[in-house]
C-alpha cells in the first residue's frame, strides 16, 4: 500500500487500471493502454491494479466494478470511471494534466 500512496504523489500522472483475470472486458485494456503509452511516453505512468491480488487497495479506493480506471496526480484523484475506455478518450483526459 505504501508503494502505491508513493506512485499516486509524484507530479507525473498515472493512470490505473483495476482489473481481474477473470473480467472478459478487462481484457480488452491492454492494447487500449500501450496505445495511449505509446503516444504519450513517459509524460504518464500507467499501471494495471488486480483487485484479487490487491484486495487492500481495491477496498481503500471503493473499486466495486472492473474495469476501473483512475488518474491521480500529487496525491489527488483527477477521474475515475468504470467500463472500458478508448485510447483516443484517455488521453484527451489526460492531456491537462501533463
Amino acid at each position: 500500500m505504501s508503494k502505491f500512496n508513493d506512485l499516486i504523489n509524484g507530479n507525473i500522472p498515472v493512470l490505473i487500471d483495476f482489473s481481474a483475470d477473470w473480467c472478459q472486458p478487462c481484457r480488452m485494456m491492454p492494447p487500449i493502454l500501450k496505445e495511449v503509452k505509446d503516444q504519450l511516453g513517459d509524460r504518464v505512468k500507467i499501471i494495471t491494479v488486480d483487485v484479487d491480488k490487491n484486495p487492500a487497495i481495491a477496498q481503500k479506493w471503493m473499486i466495486s466494478g472492473v474495469p476501473t480506471l483512475m488518474i491521480f496526480k500529487n496525491g489527488k484523484q483527477l477521474f475515475r470511471q468504470a467500463g472500458v475506455i478508448p485510447a483516443h478518450q484517455i488521453i484527451q483526459i489526460l492531456q491537462p494534466h501533463l
